[in-house]
């Protein structure tokens, strides 16, 4: 069997960047995510992949390695990751010492401890201007540092431009051991991009479909053929792979699409709003067939009140579009799954990296490392089912871990937590 380069994911969430680099052709061995439901997603869209549910203050390189299978001295080629950070300058202060940016510290100190022949850190663009540059040029410093030489000058890249049906701007830094050939970022694709249309228009109205309402799922057949980019995301050929491993998954069931119960009032502001503008009670954005997505956020977590992410409406139906429509719009292939709630599902999308993204970023890296690479002649099954479905509690609970939420609770009370609730509901229900 051909080895293939190894590969860490750190802040993984539900796993766009996991599954862009094994596109590319990577073995992600393991990864790290705080959040237990989206770490269940990811142990059921990567079964193979190790998991470990901490938060990174407590995670170090020999557990990721013991998790991933590697001896202490074993080669890991890659570790890629979007560290959360609130890019808060500090006059005549380190920035990064700031509490709030602790998790960028918490990645470099792994990358140290992991000692990879690159890196991959990604990031919102934000951290490129004004007062929040500091931090970006402290981590840098603080990553040459510690023995890599970083790619310059470094880009924002926008996934529009590698086959994301969606306008999405982010910071990515690439960096080398001292020694190690660099990779070049990758140059955009010389195409026209995705239209909405071209990314939804072979998929039924949720709508038409009763069980939707209790179920996110529900067996189907599709009314259009497919071609170009539905093509690639409904993986009726090999090149929808690409260097990936093929998943034994049933592409008969049209996968989550729990429906959302919009008052009619709500319709007839989303028939009357023009596509490619923004609704003006809900601000939602509309968008138009044959233009792109604006950028798909995730919402808040719980911690921040549980409001459900503002996902745009439909170009053809009075709706917002389902959370199978976002996973389009955002280049996760239709046996990728997520939570069955729109909530966790939504926030699982909007923080995730574009696959299409991260593959364009990985193949730069396997160019460097010139791996005698093929397609895997393997098909590996997808995780038990029932990890779509946990709550906080439940998932917690898989993982051998105290829930979150009731740290939470006990911090900030009941009463709160209610009004959030009762909050997230009227925003979800339109």
């Amino acid at each position: 069997m051909i080895k293939r380069p190894i590969a860490i994911d750190l802040f993984a969430g539900a796993g766009g960047l996991s599954l862009g680099l094994e596109q590319a052709g990577f073995d992600v061995l393991a990864a790290v995510e705080i959040d237990p439901v989206h770490s269940c997603i990811h142990k059921y869209n990567f079964p193979n992949c190790g998991m470990l549910t901490q938060p990174i203050e407590m995670v170090d390189g020999s557990s990721i390695r013991k998790v991933a299978g590697l001896t202490p001295r074993a080669k890991i080629d890659l570790v890629a990751g979007g560290a959360p950070c609130q890019g808060f300058s500090l006059i005549g202060q380190r920035a990064l010492d700031d509490p709030r940016n602790q998790l960028v510290k918490e990645y470099i100190r792994i990358v140290e401890e992991l000692q990879p022949s690159f890196f991959l850190f990604e990031n919102v663009k934000g951290l490129t201007v004004g007062k929040h540059r500091q931090v970006l040029e402290e981590i840098i410093s603080d990553l040459q540092s510690v023995g890599y030489s970083i790619l310059s000058p470094w880009k924002v890249l926008n996934a529009k431009n590698y086959g994301v049906p969606q306008s999405r701007e982010r910071l990515f830094l690439i960096g080398a051991k001292k020694g190690i050939e660099l990779p070049d970022y990758p140059e955009p694709e010389n195409i026209n991009h995705i239209t909405c249309e071209q990314a939804l228009g072979d998929l039924p109205d949720a709508e038409d479909f009763e069980e939707l309402l209790c179920s996110d799922e529900v067996p189907f057949k599709y009314l259009k053929a497919s071609s170009g980019y539905s093509s690639l995301m409904r993986c009726t050929n090999n090149v929808s792979w690409k260097y990936g491993y093929k998943r034994k998954w049933n592409s008969k069931l049209l996968t989550s699409s729990l429906r959302t119960n919009h008052t009619e009032i709500s319709r007839r502001r989303f028939i009357e709003t023009k596509p490619g503008t923004v609704e003006k009670v809900s601000r939602f954005f509309k968008l138009s067939e044959t233009g792109i997505s604006n950028t798909l956020r995730a919402g808040t977590d719980s911690a921040r009140g549980a409001f459900t992410s503002p996902r745009p409406i439909h170009y053809k139906y009075p709706r917002c579009v389902t959370v199978r429509e976002m996973a389009r719009l955002h280049g996760f292939p239709d046996w990728f799954r997520f939570h069955e709630t729109k909530w966790h599902g939504a926030r699982q999308i909007g923080n995730a990296v574009p696959p299409p993204l991260a593959y364009a970023l990985g193949r730069q890296l396997i160019s460097v490392i010139q791996p005698d690479l093929e397609q895997p002649g393997e098909s590996i099954s997808l995780g038990d089912p029932n990890l779509l479905k946990v709550d906080m509690s439940s998932a917690s609970k898989y993982w051998g871990i105290e829930n979150p939420i009731a740290r939470r609770d006990r911090k900030n009370g009941s009463k709160k937590r209610k009004q959030e609730e009762i909050e997230a509901l009227r925003v979800a229900n339109g």
